[in-house]
């Protein structure tokens, strides 16, 4: 080994820092003006290519592209002496340090920690162990209470825990928010967001729709250019944060993947040893932060985006059937799908119709065995009978307020309902009532036994009288929902019915789909569930009505005929018996 006096007496340095947090924070800098002093000091040349940077990369693994570096020259001989800042810095577990110093060591490499000699004897070989496991202890001891302090900090329902804010919010740091963090809401990116959403769950766009419509606004992105992606949108609306609910948790690390092939902009060797793994939503802890859309339109968003995925594979397979895609087996649960009859089972002859039929009727999806033995139906007459339902429902909005009046009738069976105005007077009474009482327990005219009691009562009783007066105002408030549907429905139908019997096929699946939630299959009845606003129910429906919670809306008229729940109505048509 050579001792530094030849003026070929090559030298190098190693530095590393595990994150961009410490790269900016300078740790990466000192490492070199530190390294950089100690060869002044022993009047040493360092060429340029002999630093070795590792910025952002993990010591817990081999693999980091400054390491391979010099280690391929220490192979080749090119360097005598490499400087480290410490032991921890070229490797965070002591067995990757033994390993890496005994290599280069090997290589006649001389190993030079500025904090500490090497090798000099056994004490120190000893010394060097001891540093190891310490700093591999210390990072196992961090790692676990930085998990379990964010943990604890995220069922408390702090911000501190979430690393920045998505697009719409600016993200309050703890230093800003006086140890608090928070989100700050950013007023035109929040506009981009709430017409994003209502893009999606009112006008049913695709996510391709509305990425060229914001291309095309030049609405600019969180980086201030003036392209989106389609993921870019994806992820803005399977972004529960603008609800009101930011998620923490949503991600894990575990053992590293094998790489198929290295992603365009990707460092050659991955920066950290392990994987991100997705967590079930169910594992997420939610924290609370303002809200941008409210809680029904996300959902009804989250609704259209698995609308969406299912038209988009109809319409790369193409669409055949009026119906595709509404119909379900009751018995069963599984979709009906559209197939044209064998010339077998026309006995030789091509027919002109097809059937829809259930796939637990298939026994070859379900290895040789049936699931279901419902019927199935002939497509011509049932999208005849369901088309024609659609048109009566327009022609004859009523039928809308007529299923209302009945269920709310059913509803009232048995129960004595008062007027709001009566029950606020109830309330104010009862609430005299727990006044008095706490007022005689103060004077000592009751005791604490007898009081307890009562005001336990007197309370339920409150809750209740309070309980009855919102069921009464959501009651009301529907009442007024319905006329307003009703009016429209019969505004949109005046318009439309002049055409309904000369509409074509698309138009015809246009109009199904924006007022047919679904079609149930039963043995002897099809019910088709059509979308209206349904009113509370105490008890369950009755039987054979269905609720759906889902709204439409194309035009400004559509908006307000389609957007909305919608209520079933059942009849029974076209049936056949399936074959074996």
């Amino acid at each position: 080994m050579k001792t530094g006096k030849n003026d070929d007496f090559r030298v190098a340095i190693y530095a590393r820092v595990s994150s961009d947090q410490q790269s900016q924070a300078g740790t990466i800098a000192s490492q070199i003006e530190a390294l950089q002093e100690r060869l002044a000091k022993e009047n040493l040349k360092l060429e340029t290519e002999f630093s070795y940077i590792d910025d952002g990369y993990t010591g817990a693994t081999f693999i980091r592209p400054a390491l391979e570096r010099l280690r391929d020259a220490a192979a080749a001989g090119a360097i005598d002496r490499v400087y480290v800042h410490s032991p921890d810095r070229l490797a965070r577990k002591y067995a990757y340090q033994v390993l890496l110093v005994d290599e280069l060591e090997r290589c006649g490499v001389e190993v030079v920690f500025l904090n500490r000699q090497l090798g000099q004897s056994p004490e120190d070989d000893l010394l060097l162990q001891v540093q190891g496991m310490i700093a591999e202890y210390e990072r196992a001891k961090i790692l676990e209470r930085s998990r379990r302090g964010k943990l604890h900090a995220a069922r408390q329902g702090s911000v501190n825990v979430l690393s920045g804010a998505p697009y719409g919010y600016r993200y309050i740091s703890c230093q800003e928010g006086a140890g608090q963090a928070s989100y700050e809401i950013v007023l035109e990116q929040a506009r981009v967001v709430r017409q994003i959403f209502e893009w999606i769950g009112q006008d049913r766009l695709s996510l391709g729709e509305v990425t060229r419509r914001l291309i095309q606004q030049a609405v600019a992105t969180r980086t201030g250019k003036d392209f989106w992606d389609r993921t870019t949108v994806w992820g803005i609306l399977k972004n529960p944060a603008y609800k009101g609910l930011a998620a923490y948790g949503k991600t894990r690390t575990g053992p590293m993947l094998p790489r198929l092939r290295m992603q365009r902009g990707d460092p050659e060797q991955p920066r950290r040893a392990y994987s991100t793994y997705h967590v079930p939503t169910d594992q997420w802890h939610y924290i609370p932060v303002p809200a941008l859309v409210s809680e029904e339109l996300f959902e009804v968003v989250q609704e259209q985006l698995i609308e969406n995925k299912k038209r988009n594979r109809q319409t790369a397979c193409g669409a055949r059937y009026l119906l595709q895609g509404l119909l379900v087996c009751k018995k069963c649960g599984y979709a009906y799908y559209g197939k044209p009859v064998s010339l077998s089972a026309g006995k030789g002859k091509r027919r002109s119709y097809a059937y829809y039929r259930c796939i637990g009727t298939d026994a070859y999806r379900f290895g040789g065995q049936r699931l279901c033995y419902n019927k199935q139906v002939r497509t011509d007459l049932l999208e005849e009978s369901v088309w024609q339902d659609v048109c009566s429902l327009l022609k004859d909005p009523q039928r809308v307020a007529q299923e209302y009046q009945r269920r709310l009738t059913t509803r009232k069976k048995g129960v004595a309902w008062s007027s709001i105005e009566q029950l606020r007077a109830l309330i104010q009474k009862v609430k005299r009532g727990i006044a008095r009482l706490v007022d005689a327990y103060q004077d000592g005219l009751i005791d604490k036994p007898e009081f307890e009691p009562r005001l336990r009562k007197a309370k339920e009783r409150l809750a209740k009288l309070q309980v009855e007066v919102k069921t009464q105002e959501k009651e009301e408030s529907r009442q007024r929902e319905l006329k307003l549907v009703i009016s429209c429905m019969k505004e949109f139908a005046g318009k439309v019915n002049n055409n309904l019997e000369v509409a074509d096929w698309m138009t015809k699946r246009e109009i199904i789909r924006s007022l047919v939630k679904q079609i149930e299959v039963e043995e002897e009845s099809v019910r088709v569930v059509y979308r209206v606003p349904p009113p509370p129910f105490v008890q369950a429906p009755e039987k054979g009505f269905l609720q759906d919670c889902l709204r439409r809306k194309y035009s400004p008229l559509w908006r307000a005929l389609l957007g909305r729940k919608f209520l079933a109505f059942r009849y029974t048509s076209c049936l056949k018996e399936t074959s074996n």
